[in-house]
């Protein structure tokens, strides 16, 4: 089978093709897209807000002897270049879309996003043989503030799931840690990866352990029931443009589906 070599200190790990999967996260700016992925990542908040260009973060897992890779893509709210927002949708395997309740414009961009989303990967999946499953979570961000700044009720984000299956709707809050556990536990259960990837189901390792993490029997003595591990890559850079591109290539031509002219276009 493939793998792929993910490097972190002196350590090198394995993981097979198959088990590697992008997780892309977007929305309008300050509706805290980097906080839910700092929960995520590190289980902290902070307070200091600094615009995001793009971030790009890689947690590996040993979930019962398996090594899973997942990519976190983090995009700008601003998106000043809309082909390379194009290129993240056609390269995410799964998608958290994120608003924030106490702004009505972010909630409309939420809306644009998700209809951008099903048409890039309708176009794609148009040119391969993909499984007609797109798992994305919708979250309205900053449940934590007074009801009566909310500028968007609960309703209106339960119909933007309603017909579909694999996506759901999550009012979080990344500051007191409401929900945040409970949204990627949903998404990851969609999108038919091991439910120990959420931030509470499995035990934080650091980079110390890398030379053994990826072993079958690799156990932690002082945890007796668990055995699902998560490792943050300290050196994860995101892949070029050009191997995005040959990606989404690859997997076109893979399928052995005619080559026609017809593109799904990145501009």
């Amino acid at each position: 089978a493939m793998m792929k070599t993910m490097s972190g200190g002196n350590c090198t790990l394995n993981v097979p093709a198959k088990n590697s999967y992008r997780m892309v996260v977007l929305g309008a700016s300050r509706v805290g897209k980097s906080s839910i992925v700092s929960r995520f990542l590190n289980g902290r908040f902070e307070d200091q807000y600094t615009p995001t260009i793009e971030d790009f973060h890689r947690k590996v897992y040993n979930i019962r002897g398996d090594m899973y890779q997942l990519d976190i893509l983090d995009t700008s709210g601003n998106h000043p270049f809309p082909a390379m927002r194009r290129l993240s949708i056609l390269t995410g395997d799964v998608f958290i879309l994120v608003f924030s309740l106490d702004n009505r414009e972010s909630f409309d961009e939420v809306k644009r996003l998700q209809k951008q989303i099903l048409e890039v990967k309708s176009c794609l999946k148009n040119k391969t043989k993909e499984s007609a499953d797109l798992p994305m979570v919708i979250c309205g961000n900053k449940n934590d503030h007074s009801e009566i700044f909310r500028k968007v009720r609960s309703d209106e984000g339960e119909n933007l799931v309603s017909s579909d299956e694999n996506c759901a709707y999550f009012e979080v809050s990344a500051k007191k840690n409401t929900n945040v556990d409970e949204m990627f536990y949903v998404l990851f259960s969609m999108a038919k990866l091991p439910h120990e990837m959420s931030p509470s189901l499995h035990r934080k390792i650091s980079i110390q352990y890398g030379d053994t993490f990826q072993q079958k029997s690799f156990r932690m003595r002082r945890v007796k029931d668990m055995d699902a591990y998560g490792m943050i890559s300290p050196f994860a850079r995101r892949p070029s443009v050009n191997s995005d591109l040959k990606y989404i290539k690859s997997k076109v031509l893979r399928e052995g589906q005619s080559r026609e002219r017809e593109k799904c276009t990145i501009q």
